[in-house]
């Protein structure tokens, strides 16, 4: 039976707006722009999540109001000047045309950044205290200095009002410049933007007023907080409804917009925005509490809402007003439109994963999704072309880039037979999915797998398709996606039988001891998957690691609540350390830097998580014997999902 919605598509107004439905992606930041300034490639982002149907789009986030708050570190927009409104008209009109709603996210960072050397600035906050993540001390702001922010804060936001946006959202969460002056941890103060929360909430409402000054009361203007700061002597929930409450009371805004915890600490920064370790929807009762502080306000919220139905049952329930579907709607812009068509089995859903977008964007690099490649790359590959002239086509390979290769063959009108030698498809990627938290991955091919179904393709499993296999079936092109295998170094003593890959544990093909090492040359999630595993067993685990710390290449959102867990667990990491010798069940392992070695002894089994090598024989045995031959994923070189799901479509797309 088909779902019915009762309050998703339900419009809503917010200050003088009417939402059409209850769906809209809350402001983050996009590592779009360039020179402080909005590209093509973020305007045509946002047009995606317009085109598919949800009420706003909330762009820029964390978009800097003043040069102390440096914007280039993420490629943040700088609203510092006029020059920024012709940016802001064209995004404000492509989102426009197709009946959606467009805000920005304005801030100051205050010490949560690094300053540049090279301009001579400095950080600016409430008091001299370093944030944990970031570590440095930042210049305790004169007052002559907060009058200039509260004037910059006024006119970033007419320039948004000016570009024909809708509205603003300003930040006062995630532990930016004005909760920073909330917080007794972080605000040290005895002037009057110090001591009793009248005072500490100062700054917040000298912003507020002065942006009220600037561009009136039809504008809507909102703010961002947290529902709790969820820190040891910081903000409670009861706080943060206190302050719900001044906000409401002052007739400033016209929203509040809810997240969890905070960001000035690595573990804070990864529970904003959580990952598929965490359960969806972990933050609503928070929002809730602030809900009956302000019952008249509508609450936006966004964190781990995935499920259209889910989002529908949390508002009419009361908890939310509008829910912010954010990484949803970058997995699959086109969400609303399909649940509101009832089309639940095309959504491509959003697995939690955060390696495609919010990781990427701590390192600067331009938002994107871990299974859908073309979020932020809309202007390469959002629209699929049909083919004019249909071929036969063969996929070898059901792993991910094989499967979205079959997919997007299809969908352009080839015919396409696959060949996958397993039983089942999905390849690597069910094996990270057999990891304790990591079970949602397999959701991506879930995805995969039920559009090929539904495009009637010749799918061939237990099949090993050998170049003679292949040949028969007198393909127009073939597409080699046969993966990759584990590598094995060249250690003495290696071949022993306790010594394993880690993909032997994920696929449950090997037995482990009491005492174990793993050895991880990935860097990945991979060797800390598999020693989480490992460790539920009852094992002790001992994970060794060349680089500075183990797991250097997780990304920052991921690594916190997985070391959390592996640490609870009782694992011990042992970095700079690289494996020499395996002598029975003593292994042997050195300092690489020092040189000097260490006997771990009475091991049970080592585990090799040492990366892999390409599958690439059919792919080279076919050269110049088909008329069109590509190769896609790990059969190229070993990369991560994403990438071999980029290049299944990009190989399916010039057939």
């Amino acid at each position: 039976m088909a779902y019915e919605f009762r309050a998703l598509f339900t419009p809503i107004q917010v200050g003088r707006l009417t939402l059409k439905n209850r769906i809209y992606s809350s402001g983050h930041a996009e590592a779009m722009a360039e020179g402080g300034r909005p590209t093509e490639r973020l305007r045509r982002y946002h047009e995606a999540k317009a085109r598919g149907g949800c009420a706003l789009t909330i762009f820029g986030g964390s978009s800097s109001v003043h040069p102390s708050s440096p914007a280039a570190a993420w490629k943040q927009i700088a609203n510092h000047d006029d020059s920024i409104i012709p940016a802001y008209r064209a995004i404000a009109d492509a989102v426009h045309d197709h009946g959606c709603l467009v805000f920005t996210q304005l801030t100051h960072l205050g010490r949560r950044a690094q300053s540049d050397a090279e301009e001579s600035n400095v950080l600016l906050a409430p008091s001299q205290i370093p944030e944990k993540v970031h570590r440095e001390v930042p210049h305790e702001l004169e007052g002559e200095q907060i009058a200039e922010l509260v004037r910059a804060f006024g006119e970033a936001a007419r320039r948004c009002q000016d570009g024909g946006l809708d509205g603003i959202e300003i930040s006062m969460a995630h532990n930016h410049l004005i909760d920073q002056f909330w917080s007794p941890l972080f605000n040290e103060r005895l002037d009057e933007y110090g001591g009793s929360l009248e005072n500490r909430m100062r700054f917040a409402v000298e912003v507020l007023t002065e942006i009220r000054r600037r561009v009136g009361r039809d504008f809507v203007v909102g703010a961002r907080i947290s529902g709790d700061e969820l820190t040891r002597g910081g903000l409670t929930a009861s706080d943060m409804a206190a302050i719900t409450r001044r906000l409401a009371a002052s007739g400033l805004v016209d929203f509040l917009s809810v997240i969890g915890g905070g960001a000035h600490t690595y573990s804070l920064q990864a529970a904003a925005v959580p990952n598929m370790s965490f359960t969806t929807g972990v933050y609503v009762p928070l929002t809730a509490a602030i809900k009956e502080a302000a019952p008249q306000m509508p609450i936006l919220h966004a964190s781990r809402i995935v499920d259209p139905a889910h989002a529908d049952r949390i508002i009419a329930a009361g908890h939310v007003d509008v829910v912010g579907m954010t990484r949803a709607l970058i997995a699959d812009p086109d969400l609303p439109r399909k649940a509101r068509e009832g089309r639940f089995d095309d959504i491509r859903t959003c697995v939690g994963a955060n390696e495609g977008c919010i990781d990427r964007i701590y390192q600067g690099r331009p938002v994107t999704c871990v299974q859908n490649p073309a979020t932020g790359r809309e202007v390469e590959l959002a629209g699929v072309q049909p083919t004019t002239t249909p071929k036969k086509v063969v996929v070898v390979g059901g792993g991910v880039a094989g499967l979205e290769a079959t997919r997007m063959a299809a969908l352009r009108g080839h015919r396409v037979v696959l060949f996958e030698k397993a039983a089942e498809l999905g390849g690597q990627v069910l094996l990270a999915a057999r990891a304790p938290a990591r079970a949602e991955y397999a959701g991506i091919v879930r995805f995969l797998a039920a559009q090929i179904r539904k495009l009637a393709v010749d799918v061939r499993l237990a099949v090993e398709a050998t170049p003679s296999v292949v040949l028969a079936e007198h393909p127009d092109a073939v597409v080699v996606a046969t993966g990759s295998r584990p590598y094995i170094p060249p250690v003495p003593g290696i071949d022993g039988k306790h010594v394993v890959t880690d993909r032997d544990v994920l696929g449950g093909e090997a037995t482990v001891g009491a005492n174990v090492v793993v050895v991880d040359d990935v860097h990945t999630q991979e060797a800390l998957s598999t020693a989480e595993l490992i460790l539920d067993q009852g094992k002790r685990v001992e994970v060794i690691s060349p680089l500075f710390y183990v797991g250097q290449d997780i990304g920052v959102t991921s690594i916190a609540p997985l070391y959390t867990r592996l640490f609870t667990k009782g694992v011990v990491f042992t970095s700079c350390t690289e494996l020499r010798a395996v002598e029975g069940s003593t292994v042997v392992v050195a300092n690489v830097y020092s040189g000097a070695e260490r006997r771990i002894e009475s091991v049970d089994t080592v585990v090799l998580a040492a990366g892999s090598r390409s599958t690439d024989g059919l792919y080279r045995a076919l050269k110049g014997h088909v008329p069109e031959l590509y190769a896609a994923g790990d059969c190229i070189a070993p990369r991560g999902v994403h990438q071999a799901i980029l290049d299944g479509t990009r190989v399916a797309r010039a057939i």
